[in-house]
């Protein structure tokens, strides 16, 4: 089923790009912000399958006995969701920039995917990118 999805996204893409070519830059921005608004709303329908589970998955800890999740504690579902959120996205957002801001857009795209994806592992491993103190001579 991603399959399917992945390719309606890429028809869309096509599509605005089309219509971008037909109908001039005049209309980028408003093209542009219709192919975004899609892809708010499929991210939206895809958090929202997601938390509906991890709820669920949740309760069946719990009626099973075992303790719930704590507050600040990270899981693998939580970094793997996030990484592969991430990938979807970079796609779209890859051939947008690239459509709209050329090399120059993509690079910028990507520094802000890699900036989000680190700043997500430092607030889920605070001492990431700390030194361990091992092999340094103070």
């Amino acid at each position: 089923m991603t399959d399917a999805r992945d390719t309606d996204l890429k028809k869309e893409l096509d599509a605005t790009l089309h219509a971008r070519r037909e109908l001039g830059p005049e209309y980028e921005s408003e093209l542009a912000d219709s192919f975004l608004e899609k892809i708010d709303q499929r991210i939206d329908g895809a958090v929202e399958r997601r938390l509906r589970r991890s709820l669920a998955e949740q309760q069946m800890q719990v009626a099973r006995g075992a303790r719930g999740p704590r507050g600040g504690t990270d899981s693998w579902g939580e970094r793997f969701g996030f990484g592969i959120v991430s990938l979807v996205l970079a796609i779209p957002l890859s051939a947008i920039s690239g459509a709209f801001g050329g090399m120059t857009g993509v690079v910028v795209t990507w520094i802000g995917i890699v900036g989000v994806n680190v700043t997500q592992a430092v607030r889920l491993n605070p001492g990431l990118f700390q030194r361990s103190g091992r092999g340094h001579e103070d």
